[in-house]
C-alpha cells in the first residue's frame, strides 16, 4: 500500500493494510532512532508517517490497533536503550550514619591492613551528591561512549543524551588511550525551579526533586529533550584506564579537573578520623546554602595501593564509605496497618499515611517492621519509643535515612483518638488463612502455606524477575501479578517464564491481541526472555529467593563450587547435614549453619527441587567468573588458615589467596590441600597433622605465592 492514495480515498480494506504498514515503519524508526542511534529517516518523514497513520484512525476510528503508534511517545523506556557492560563493575558504597560508624570505618580497614592506631592513614572526604551517577568511556581521549550505572555490571547507553551536557568534555587531552571517568549527574536547585515554572506554562506534571529529574532528563529517549533540561556533571571516579592517574585519590581528583572536568571543590585531604568528622559538620552546615542536593558526605582511603589491597566485598569497596546525613522527618496520620506476605512467608506490617513530604518525597506508605515493634517493644520484649504501641488514627513521625524505604519513628500519645485500640497482629495469612506461626528467636511471623500460599509465589516471582536477579525487561512485579492469574498464560513458577512464547504460539498468539499489547510488545517480552537464559551461577542461586541466602552469600558460593552442576551436585550429597560435603559447604568462609541448612533443605525438598531443575534446562547456566589464575600455585586448591599471621591479617590472605584461584575455607576436612598455621594454632594444626595434610608457616606460604 502506499501512501500516494489520500485518505479520504481509501477503502476500509485500504485503511487495515495501510495501518499494519504504518505500525511497522513506526516500529522500526522508533528502534532505530532512540536504541540504536542510527535513523533512516528524517524528522519531517518521521512526522508525516505518524500524521498519516492518526489521520486515517480518526477516518476510521474501528480500525485502530492495540499497539497504534498514537498511543505511544517514542520506544518503551525500557527498551529504548541499548545496554552496555561496565568494564569495571560500578560498586555502591557502605554507609556510616553517626560518629561511631566512622571510627569503626576507620578500625576496621586499620585491621584488615595490620595497622597500629598510631600509623599515618589519610583519607579524602567529598560531598555525597543526590543524583544519577554516569560512566563515560574515552579513547584515545575522544568520548566514546556513556551508561548509567544500571545493576553495577550492565548499564544504559545514554552516550548521545550525555553528549549534551556542558560540563561533560567530548574529548581530553594529554589522557591515558583508555579513561573511564565516572561521576554523578545533577541539577541545581535554581535550574530546577526554572525548569518546574516551565513545565506548569506547559501544563505537564512537576517534578518532585532534582534527583528525580536529573534521572528522567537524563534517560530521555528524545536526546533533544536532554539538551533542553539543565543537567550538570560532577566526577569523583574512574573504571578502566590504561595508565594510572596517580598514586592517591586526591591525587588522581587533580588530574581530572586537569582534563576538564567538574569535581567538587569540598573535597578535602583529612589525616584522622576527627578530621573526617569536622569536615562532614562544615558540609552539613553548607547544605541549605550549596546550590544543589547532598545527601552525606563520601571517605575514601587516599592511597591508591591501598585501596588495591582492601580491594571489595561482594558489591561495596572497604577503602571507602558514605557517612550519611540524619534522617528527613515529618509527621501525618496513621489511617490503616495492612499486612503484607513476602517471599519467606514473613507478615510485615505495612502503615498506610496520609500523604506526607520527607525530604522532597511524597510519602503514603512506610514500614513497621514486625509486630514486637508496632507493639512498642523490641524483640528481647525491652520496651522502644518508651513502650508506645501504634495504633490505627495515632499522629505519627515518619523518617527516610540511608535508604528510600520509609520508616515510622514515633507516635505522639497526646494527639491519640479516642477509642483508638491496640493492634491485634493476625495470626493466620491474609492471603490463604494458613496459620502465621512465630518460631522461637524468630522477630517475624511467617505463613506456613508456603507453595500454597498465593502471595509467596508471587513475591518469590517478583524477586526472581528483580534488577539484581533475572532483571528481565518488560516482566516486572506488574507484569507478573498479571501473568500469575492469567487464565490462558499462567506464570506460577520460575520455568513458566521460559515456557511462556511456547504456550503463546500454542495458544493461538493470544497476547499480541490483548488490551496493552500488540506483535511488537510480544515480541519484545520474547526477545528479553530469551536474552536472559544465559545467567551466571551466583546470579540464578540469588534469583531463587532461599531464605538467608542473599546476594553476596549467593556469589560467595558460586565463586566456590564455580560450576551450577558441581554446587547440585554437593548441596544434593549433603543431604543429610553430614559428611564431606556437608562440611565443605560448612567451611565456606561466610557461610553458617543456619544458611547451609535452608540451602541443603529447598534442595532436599521433592517440589522445590523439581521446580529448579526444570527451570535449569531451560538456562544455560555460566560458571562463575573467576580471575586469570594462569601459572598461580594453589589455583583449585582448598587452603585454611590458623593461628596468627604477622606479615598480612587474616581477611588480606584470604583475599589474596581467593584472588589466586583458590578456595578458603574455615574448617579443616579431607578436601583440605594446604593448612597456614602462625602462632597459636590449635584444633586445626591438629586436625591436618591426623589427615596428613600439607602444613606451611606464614613465610612459606608467601614464598610458595611469590609475594615473599
Amino acid at each position: 500500500m502506499s501512501d500516494s492514495i489520500a485518505v479520504t480515498e481509501l477503502t476500509e480494506y485500504q485503511a487495515r493494510a495501510e495501518l499494519a504498514r504504518l505500525a511497522e515503519l513506526i516500529a522500526r524508526a522508533n528502534t532505530l532512532y532512540h536504541a540504536e542511534d542510527a535513523p533512516e529517516i528524517s524528522d519531517a518523514d518521521y512526522d508525516a508517517l505518524k500524521r498519516r497513520n492518526a489521520d486515517i484512525e480518526a477516518r476510521f476510528p474501528k480500525l485502530k490497533r492495540p499497539d497504534s503508534p498514537t498511543d505511544q511517545v517514542g520506544a518503551r523506556p525500557a527498551e529504548g536503550f541499548s545496554k552496555l557492560v561496565h568494564a569495571v563493575r560500578m560498586m555502591s558504597l557502605g554507609n556510616a550514619f553517626n560518629d561511631e560508624d566512622v571510627s569503626d570505618f576507620d578500625r576496621s580497614i586499620r585491621k584488615y591492613l595490620g595497622l597500629g592506631d598510631s600509623a599515618e592513614l589519610a583519607f579524602t572526604a567529598e560531598p555525597k551528591i543526590d543524583g544519577l551517577s554516569l560512566s563515560l568511556r574515552y579513547e584515545q581521549g575522544k568520548l566514546v561512549q556513556a551508561a548509567t550505572r544500571g545493576d553495577g555490571e550492565i548499564g544504559e547507553n545514554v552516550t548521545s543524551n550525555a553528549r549534551t551536557i556542558s560540563d561533560i568534555p567530548h574529548s581530553v587531552k594529554n589522557a591515558p588511550e583508555v579513561l573511564e571517568v565516572r561521576g554523578e549527574v545533577y541539577m541545581s536547585h535554581e535550574d530546577f525551579d526554572k525548569l518546574n515554572a516551565r513545565q506548569t506554562e506547559l501544563g505537564e506534571k512537576e517534578f518532585s526533586n532534582t534527583r528525580n529529574a536529573a534521572a528522567g532528563s537524563l534517560r530521555q529517549l528524545d536526546a533533544k529533550i536532554t539538551r533542553s533540561r539543565p543537567l550538570r556533571f560532577f566526577a569523583y571516579a574512574w573504571g578502566e584506564v590504561s595508565a594510572p592517574l596517580a598514586d592517591t585519590q586526591m591525587g588522581a581528583i587533580e588530574r581530572l579537573a586537569e582534563f576538564g572536568f567538574s569535581t567538587n571543590p569540598l573535597t578535602a585531604l583529612c589525616e584522622t578520623t576527627d578530621q573526617l568528622i569536622g569536615h562532614y559538620r562544615r558540609i552539613e552546615a553548607q547544605r541549605a546554602t550549596l546550590g544543589y542536593d547532598i545527601d552525606g558526605v563520601v571517605y575514601k582511603v587516599n592511597d591508591l595501593a591501598l585501596q588495591a589491597r582492601l580491594g571489595f566485598r561482594s558489591t561495596t569497596p572497604r577503602w571507602a564509605i558514605a557517612h550519611k546525613f540524619p534522617a528527613e522527618l515529618a509527621w501525618t496520620r496513621l489511617e490503616a496497618i495492612d499486612i503484607q506476605v513476602g517471599r519467606t512467608g514473613a507478615l510485615s506490617p505495612v502503615a498506610r499515611l496520609h500523604p506526607v513530604t520527607v525530604g522532597g518525597v511524597v510519602v503514603s506508605n512506610a514500614t513497621l517492621h514486625n509486630e514486637d515493634y508496632v507493639a512498642g517493644r523490641d524483640a528481647k520484649g525491652g520496651t522502644i519509643r518508651d513502650g508506645k504501641d501504634i495504633r490505627v488514627g495515632d499522629w505519627v513521625q515518619v523518617y527516610r535515612a540511608g535508604d528510600v524505604i520509609p520508616k515510622v519513628a514515633d507516635v505522639d500519645i497526646s494527639k491519640r483518638p479516642d477509642g483508638a485500640q491496640p493492634y491485634d497482629f493476625p495470626t493466620t495469612c491474609p492471603e490463604c488463612g494458613s496459620d502465621a506461626v512465630r518460631e522461637e528467636g524468630d522477630a517475624v511471623r511467617r505463613c506456613t502455606g508456603g507453595i500454597i500460599c498465593p502471595a509467596q509465589a508471587v513475591e518469590k516471582l517478583k524477586h526472581f524477575v528483580s534488577r539484581k536477579a533475572f532483571d528481565i525487561e518488560g516482566l516486572g512485579a506488574k507484569q507478573i501479578e498479571m501473568f500469575y492469574d492469567d487464565p490462558d498464560l499462567p506464570i506460577k513458577t520460575p520455568v513458566d517464564i521460559f515456557t511462556l512464547q511456547t504456550r503463546d504460539a500454542a495458544n493461538l498468539n493470544k497476547l499480541a491481541n490483548r488490551k496493552g499489547w500488540g506483535a511488537q510488545s510480544a515480541g519484545n517480552l520474547w526477545a528479553a526472555i530469551d536474552e536472559k537464559r544465559q545467567i551466571p551461577f551466583g546470579r540464578l542461586l540469588f534469583a531463587l529467593g532461599i531464605r538467608h541466602v542473599g546476594e553476596a552469600a549467593s556469589n560467595l558460593i558460586a565463586n566456590h563450587y564455580g560450576a551450577w552442576t558441581e554446587f547440585e551436585r554437593a548441596v544434593t550429597a549433603a543431604a543429610d547435614f553430614e559428611g564431606s560435603e556437608w562440611d565443605e559447604l560448612l567451611g565456606i568462609d561466610g557461610v553458617g549453619d543456619v544458611m547451609a541448612r535452608a540451602l541443603v533443605s529447598v534442595f532436599a525438598q521433592d517440589a522445590e527441587r523439581a521446580s529448579i531443575d526444570a527451570l535449569v534446562t531451560q538456562l544455560d547456566v555460566q560458571n562463575a567468573k573467576r580471575p586469570d589464575t594462569s601459572g598461580s600455585p594453589v589455583a583449585g586448591k582448598t587452603v585454611v588458615f590458623t593461628g596468627s599471621l604477622e606479615k598480612m591479617t587474616r581477611a588480606e590472605a584470604k583475599a589474596r589467596a581467593e584472588t589466586l584461584g583458590a578456595k578458603v575455607s574455615g574448617s579443616v576436612s579431607k578436601k583440605t590441600d594446604l593448612l597456614v598455621a602462625g602462632p597459636g594454632a590449635g584444633s586445626k594444626a591438629k586436625k591436618a597433622a591426623e589427615l596428613g595434610i600439607e602444613t606451611l608457616d606464614e613465610d612459606e606460604w608467601l614464598h610458595l605465592i611469590g609475594t615473599a
